[in-house]
């Protein structure tokens, strides 16, 4: 299985100011704890041995924490002199990647799926790229997408455009290096928007469902939420 991950960590955490003050969002307090190290706990569990950080934004408070290590979690830093959007910073945290594919994480959210049924599908696909999705009973929040009976992505949904249940993105990926570093893609530029919406058209992509346990500390409510489920 494959043993390197990536995690997106660069957010300001605009909405969580009250709690995180001047802190990177994946640096806000869980139960006394960096929420980062409930993930990266996550990652070991799954025998995962390098994890390489995307930071920006007061990535000096994430590296004095952190350092090189964490448990047996081997850490590198792809930092960026100025933002480069979601899809800028994986593509610029893969040169630190050593192995042919990596997992990829948004730094504000923990979905305990099952990584090694995640990596095994995506083999079964022959895919470049795919991703977790869940069920939501309320999915407005989120944006949602639809996948055909293969399991390929065929469309998306803007974020608040569609009321009631409906398939979300998870934020947990595999992607294959080579196939991601040679798109022809900006050097800035949204993993979400400018190749998720934009590509799934022209470009192989899919969906896993998995109904684990998910909480997106984006927002104060689920914030709070997670202090008594993490």
């Amino acid at each position: 299985m494959i043993r390197e991950a990536i995690v997106i960590a660069g957010g300001k955490g605009t909405r969580l100011k009250e709690v995180v003050n001047d802190l990177p969002k994946p640096m806000a307090p869980v139960n006394g704890r960096p929420f980062l190290e409930h993930q990266m706990d996550y990652f070991i569990k799954w025998g995962l041995e390098k994890v390489v950080l995307a930071v920006g934004y007061r990535h000096e408070a994430i590296m004095a924490h952190f350092g090189q290590q964490y448990k047996s979690l081997q850490i590198s830093y792809a930092i960026e002199k100025e933002p480069l959007g979601t899809g800028g910073a994986v593509r610029n945290a893969f040169r630190l990647i050593e192995g042919h594919a990596a997992f990829v994480f948004n730094g504000d959210t923990y979905y305990d799926i099952n990584l090694q049924r995640l990596h095994d599908f995506r083999w079964s696909k022959q895919t470049g790229f795919c991703l977790a999705m869940r069920k939501e009973k309320d999915a407005s929040r989120y944006g949602t997408l639809q996948i055909d009976q293969d399991h390929r992505i065929t469309g998306f949904n803007e974020k608040g455009k569609n009321t009631g249940e409906g398939f979300i993105n998870g934020g947990v990926y595999v992607i294959a290096k080579k196939y991601f570093c040679s798109l022809n893609l900006p050097e800035k530029f949204s993993l979400e928007r400018d190749f998720l919406e934009a590509c799934y058209k022209t470009e192989k992509m899919y969906a896993m469902r998995c109904q684990s346990y998910f909480i997106d500390i984006g927002i104060p409510e689920d914030y709070e939420k997670a202090q008594h489920e993490l």
